[in-house]
């Protein structure tokens, strides 16, 4: 799915990350480039698009991996096109990683595959020649959202994420207003590849069972007419991020739905997110 407004929040998620292949820092006198479709695995799904900044180096030149939308089942690393370059203009001095990943089916659910997706990318960066560093942040809108928290919070032992942003994500499978949502059934279908769910399957893709003392500060933007995600999932992520003793920025719009917000709540976010990421990033 695409989001007409987000596009402009993600430029300011541009300070984090590096490789560590220069030797004592030496001055490479790298050109810009821009790297599209970039296979990272042999599916045609995994690809993405690499914005490298001139002059780079694997201490200082930090990296965001920007993670599309649409309910695991759609949505494409176009739909954040005009975010990466955005990015790379506002912030020529930061890496940005555009990523596709493959789509779930209910033959084929999200779960491994996706959160695998994301590990090969990192690992494709960390064994590439393109002289960027080894910690990285993580923008991702809706089902993107999801998986950006998981992959940070459960399987980033290296504790290489040093921030997470999360628009309209679902971080909490358990809560009693998901349980009873409508779409409960066809997220469990898509996302574990079946609707005969245990407390067991339900926290290898819960981001919150999985936050520790150590996870990665984390801002994160929840609308209270969301028809998709309840609006019920920020309150619960923000109480387990504060009990573990984990920066986190909770904001939350009355109004606002499944990140359909309107200039003026863009605007405020885009300011918060900058913010956030000057400080914590």
């Amino acid at each position: 799915m695409k989001y007409p407004y987000v596009l402009i929040l993600f430029i300011g998620l541009l300070f984090g990350c590096s490789s560590n292949d220069d030797t004592n820092n030496e001055v490479l006198n790298l050109p810009q480039e821009s790297l599209v479709d970039v296979a990272y695995g042999p599916d045609p799904l995994q690809t993405m698009d690499v914005y490298l900044p001139a002059n780079r180096n694997s201490t200082d030149t930090k990296v965001v991996i920007v993670v599309h939308g649409g309910s695991w089942v759609g949505g494409d690393k176009d739909d954040m096109a005009e975010a990466a370059l955005l990015i790379q203009e506002e912030f020529p001095e930061h890496a940005i990683v555009n990523i596709n990943y493959r789509l779930a089916t209910t033959t084929s659910p999200a779960y491994p595959k996706q959160i695998e997706d994301i590990q090969q990318v990192v690992n494709f960066l960390k064994n590439s020649d393109y002289h960027i560093s080894n910690q990285y942040a993580f923008l991702g809108a809706s089902a993107g959202a999801h998986l950006a928290m998981l992959y940070s919070y459960k399987y980033d032992t290296a504790h290489e994420v040093k921030a997470v942003c999360n628009i309209v994500g679902p971080a909490d499978f358990t809560d009693p207003a998901y349980v009873s949502h409508p779409l409960y059934p066809f997220a469990a279908l898509i996302v574990l590849g079946t609707q005969n769910i245990t407390p067991a399957l339900i926290e290898n893709v819960n981001p919150i069972a999985h936050i520790t003392p150590q996870s990665p500060p984390t801002i994160m933007f929840y609308g209270g007419a969301d028809e998709l995600v309840p609006s019920s999932q920020g309150p619960r992520l923000k109480a387990s991020l504060d009990a573990a003793g984990v920066y986190n920025e909770f904001n939350f719009y009355e109004e606002g739905g499944h990140a359909d917000w309107d200039d003026a709540t863009f605007a405020e976010v885009y300011a918060k997110l900058t913010a956030f990421f000057e400080t914590r990033f």
